[in-house]
């Protein structure tokens, strides 16, 4: 039984990254999982110079190979116009092999994002992340109301999967509904992933 879940991001400001941590934190209070974080490179119209094969910092990069290895996916990005960063929607575009192959079908998906405004998105994003995860014949998880913080939250958190409020300084710590909610997404996944691989 493969007992990784791939926690897959995006991250400009951080805020995203402590998302993942908390989802990755969240898939190992599962016993027998482990969570297998990976960022994605930033793009640009015009690359001058090659990335990096490693990140300075954070998680190393994400390969298509990470995708076909998981039980399961968490992916998350930063709102840009209500829709997935383009890095991440870069290396989504480069999977049609893995489409081809049907290497996600059946496998359990989770989504996470953050914006600066309540407003900014959130649930849009979440909405355009799980579209390309459909097509691969994913299985996609949100976050239930049967967990209190969902009726409870002034900041992040949605039915759609976790989420963080920012702020517009980007300076909003990640609030304990939030973080309870990322969380408890990341033991719905890996608690999903591990049902699934026994019954296979």
């Amino acid at each position: 039984m493969n007992h990784d879940i791939l926690v897959l991001y995006y991250s400009r400001s951080g805020h995203t990254a402590q998302l993942a941590r908390l989802i990755a934190r969240g898939i190992e209070e599962v016993p027998g999982m482990h969570a297998r974080l990976r960022q994605v490179p930033p793009v640009a119209p015009v690359t001058e110079v090659a990335q990096p094969p490693e990140p300075e910092d954070g998680a190393p990069y994400a390969t298509t190979q990470d995708l076909a290895d998981c039980a399961g996916l968490a992916m998350g990005s930063p709102t840009r116009f209500g829709n997935m960063a383009a890095p991440l929607k870069y290396f989504l575009d480069s999977t049609g092999a893995e489409w081809a192959s049907g290497a996600l079908v059946g496998k359990p998906a989770a989504l996470f994002t953050s914006t600066s405004t309540m407003h900014g998105g959130q649930e849009s994003t979440l909405l355009s992340m799980a579209l390309p995860l459909l097509h691969h014949g994913m299985l996609l998880l949100g976050v239930p109301y049967t967990e209190p913080a969902l009726s409870s939250t002034q900041s992040g958190g949605t039915p759609y999967g976790a989420s963080h409020l920012a702020g517009t300084k980007g300076d909003n710590p990640i609030s304990d509904h939030e973080r309870e909610l990322a969380r408890a997404l990341g033991r719905r996944l890996a608690e999903a992933a591990h049902r699934l691989a026994q019954k296979a």
